[in-house]
């Protein structure tokens, strides 16, 4: 059986927790330790138990509470090397990850405990962003937490997945005609900005097949999303394609600043 929990989702700070009960890790550790030792626990999980975080990028929501939290727990951080030289420089990583430093480039494939990873290239406006292909007991991942648009190789890994975390940050209209100023606007709907409900329904269609029983949508934006108009937008595409959520998928918006339930697959 492997577990998976989304602690947090979303700007204020991402980190998802994988366990098989033999080895559980992080992908992000966006939040402080304090946070995720107390969100682990409430699910009868013990933070001293991780093995290992993986890093997408070097923005401040994925790796804030990340040099503290290695620093304490002794824990090997893999990342490629640019976002490992990134991050020598960021506030909350420089000089703490010291001795935890570990490689992982774009294709190439590592294991861990006997869980198999590879990284991918994902366009992002960070230093460097890779989403991840994890295959743990049989149970196969994609992670793609942040991400200007769709593309081939993340179809391509999200078809070998069972479970898909992907990002539906923002809807169009709401972006557009809300308060944010033109440059940031322009930033979160570039090709190296956020994926949008439409993106994310769209790499959805190039993907979908009969072994993908779970989609996660992540990141989901405060200010330019809701939950029920992400859900709604990606229904109607599963839907269209014969697919019916709570029939054939489980379909679920991750919470953005609190724990998700506990699934187990």
């Amino acid at each position: 059986m492997v577990d998976f929990l989304s602690l947090s989702s979303g700007s204020s700070g991402n980190s998802y927790f994988i366990s098989n009960g033999n080895s559980s890790f992080l992908v992000d550790a966006g939040i402080g330790p304090r946070t995720i030792k107390k969100r682990l626990a409430e699910h009868g999980f013990d933070i001293a138990d991780l093995k290992f975080v993986l890093v997408t990028h070097d923005h401040s929501d994925h790796i804030k509470g990340l040099g503290s939290l290695a620093g304490r727990y002794k824990l090997p951080v893999y990342a490629t090397s640019r976002l490992h030289k990134a991050m020598r420089l960021r506030l909350s990583t420089a000089g703490r990850l010291s001795g935890c430093e570990r490689y992982a480039e774009p294709g190439k494939e590592f294991s861990v405990d006997g869980i198999k990873i590879i990284p991918f290239s994902v366009p992002h406006d960070a230093t460097e962003t890779v989403g991840y292909y994890i295959s743990v007991d049989g149970v196969d991942f994609t992670f793609i937490t942040d991400a200007g648009n769709p593309t081939e190789e993340m179809a391509e890994y999200c078809k070998r997945s069972r479970v898909v975390v992907i990002e539906a940050n923002y809807d169009t209209g709401m972006l557009m005609e809300g308060s944010y100023p033109y440059i940031l606007k322009s930033r979160v709907s570039s090709d190296h900005g956020h994926m949008s409900n439409d993106q994310c329904c769209k790499l959805i269609r190039s993907f979908l097949n009969p072994g993908i029983k779970s989609i996660f949508l992540c990141h989901l934006s405060a200010n330019n999303n809701t939950p029920q108009m992400a859900y709604s937008a990606i229904e109607k595409t599963l839907e269209s394609m014969n697919y019916i959520p709570g029939r054939d998928l489980n379909l679920c918006c991750l919470p953005r600043s609190e724990c998700s339930d506990l699934f187990e697959f």
